[in-house]
């Protein structure tokens, strides 16, 4: 059924993932900026005493760097078990600077054998379409962007890899070989496209991202490019303007996206209640992105009931009962998802 749905809504073939790489970011995210031309880390060290009753550490790092000779940076939280060995680790980008935070349970993380680094996506530029502070303000002259100058989601992916630079810097605490990129909704979407950019991660995770993010374009019973850009243009390059009500002439669909994480491993979770996001077009899209993996989407032929999960391909899917929220099922998922494929690795 699901590879009927396909057919019927023209899903084009996959595309090679330089090809899809270049053409997702021509015509929708816009291009990243260039990696900094000089980068440091200065740290504060456990901020809060014994944290977490003494079972973790909590330090507060700033990023610093050079681009186009202009100095920037912006904080991040990392919250690491205090028992002196590397862990698998995620790099959240969230909606706030709290630790913990309602989407990001952290001693529930770290209990469970997992550091989290986390930071605010409004430190590095506001969600707006204002392109003249943080990050953006460094890249355009009087915030006034070409057609394919980076959008929000860009910019915050580009901070992203940031984060992963300063963990690169402590293999004595980060297992590198079990990196996660992971966010809820917008910052879903940043996450697929930071590990679609970024080899260095091992694993993404998107959670109820929806239009732009992990549901496919075509057919979608859910938000569309035109709802989209009406509210959130500047998420975007304006290329992906020309796409309101033609979304059967983009040059690929989310698929892509999703597929050029390959050979890594990505999981894709939706809510039932999530209409908005289409949980229907998200696992569409991860049979759609199947055949780019060693082990493509492992689940069946029919849409997913709510509380079903398919974990075991390198393209996962789970589908929980709710709405648009990023819940502890949710992490629990990530977590059983992270544990099955980093155990096959060992």
């Amino acid at each position: 059924m699901l590879t009927e749905l396909l057919k019927e809504r023209n899903v084009p073939k996959l595309l090679a993932r330089e090809q899809a790489l270049e053409l997702l970011q021509r015509e929708e995210y816009g291009f990243l900026p260039e990696a900094p031309s000089a980068l440091s880390f200065s740290a504060k060290e456990n901020i809060i005493p014994r944290f977490c009753g003494g079972s973790a550490e909590l330090h507060h790092i700033t990023v610093s760097c050079t681009v186009r000779e202009k100095p920037f940076s912006f904080p991040f939280f990392a919250a690491i078990p205090a028992d002196g060995k590397p862990h698998p680790f995620f790099i959240h980008i969230n909606f706030r600077d709290a630790v913990p935070d309602r989407y990001m349970p952290t001693e529930e993380l770290l209990d469970n054998g997992f550091a989290v680094l986390s930071f605010c996506y409004q430190d590095v530029s506001s969600d707006d379409g204002d392109f003249t502070n943080g990050l953006a303000g460094l890249l355009l002259e009087d915030g006034k962007r070409k057609p394919a100058d980076p959008g929000k989601i860009a910019l915050w992916a580009w901070a992203a890899q940031r984060v992963m630079d300063w963990a690169e810097t402590r293999p004595d605490w980060f297992d590198l070989s079990q990196s996660v990129v992971c966010g809820h909704s917008r910052l879903g979407k940043t996450a697929l496209l930071t590990a679609a950019t970024d080899l260095r991660f091992a694993f993404a995770y998107s959670n109820d991202s929806g239009c732009a993010g992990a549901a496919l374009a075509r057919g979608t019973r859910g938000e569309t490019v035109r709802d989209i850009c009406a509210k959130f243009p500047f998420w975007f390059c304006e290329n992906y303007l020309q796409y309101i009500d033609n979304e059967a002439a983009l040059p690929f669909d989310q698929h892509d996206l999703i597929a050029a994480i390959a050979p890594r491993r990505v999981l894709i979770g939706s809510a039932a209640e999530d209409y908005w996001a289409d949980p229907l077009s998200e696992q569409l899209a991860c049979v759609a992105a199947s055949p780019a993996f060693l082990h493509g989407f492992d689940g069946s032929e029919r849409p997913a009931e709510a509380g079903e999960a398919f974990l075991g391909g390198d393209v996962g899917y789970h589908l929980r009962h709710g709405r648009h929220y990023f819940t502890r099922t949710d992490w629990h998922r990530l977590m059983q998802f992270v544990r099955l494929h980093g155990e096959e690795k060992a």
